[in-house]
């Protein structure tokens, strides 16, 4: 299935590209000049060089790239960030480099991460008390609660 989703781009080589025909997400590149530093433990945004016009009550998922992560230690900090239908500005992605002591560098058109297209469900919130709220088997046992 295929949801129409207008795009504008400082340059056609940045916009999204599926890997395969079974990728979920689409790979988005860094829109940079020039090769970017980014020391251990640092985090930056990167300019991505696309403008997004999401159908009302989607969202476009910003994750990090497997490849990048498994070889690199490089993630997407806010992982997934959210890109909301309503949002017309360029797509930024906060990379972070988790490594200890590799610094890592961005180049430019490099992929850096992916986005996701999804379906947003609204809620219409409904003021209760505690105390209305129904029971479940789990309660209100926490983090780790269900096991390792």
């Amino acid at each position: 299935m295929t949801k129409p989703v207008r795009i504008a781009a400082t340059h056609p080589d940045f916009l999204p590209k599926y890997a395969t025909p079974g990728s979920a997400g689409a790979d988005i590149f860094a829109a940079i000049d020039a090769p970017l530093s980014l020391a251990p433990g640092e985090t930056c945004k990167v300019t991505c060089g696309i403008f997004l016009e999401l159908p009302h009550l989607f969202e476009a998922q910003v994750r990090p790239r497997s490849g990048l992560a498994a070889k690199h230690s490089i993630t997407v900090i806010n992982s997934p960030g959210t890109i909301d239908s309503d949002y017309r500005g360029e797509v930024r992605v906060l990379l972070h480099n988790a490594s200890q002591t590799e610094t890592f560098f961005v180049e430019p058109k490099m992929r850096i991460a992916q986005i996701v297209i999804a379906p947003v469900v609204q809620a219409d919130f409904k003021y209760v008390q505690k105390d209305d709220l129904s029971g479940s088997q789990r309660g209100h046992k926490g983090f780790g609660s269900s096991g390792v």
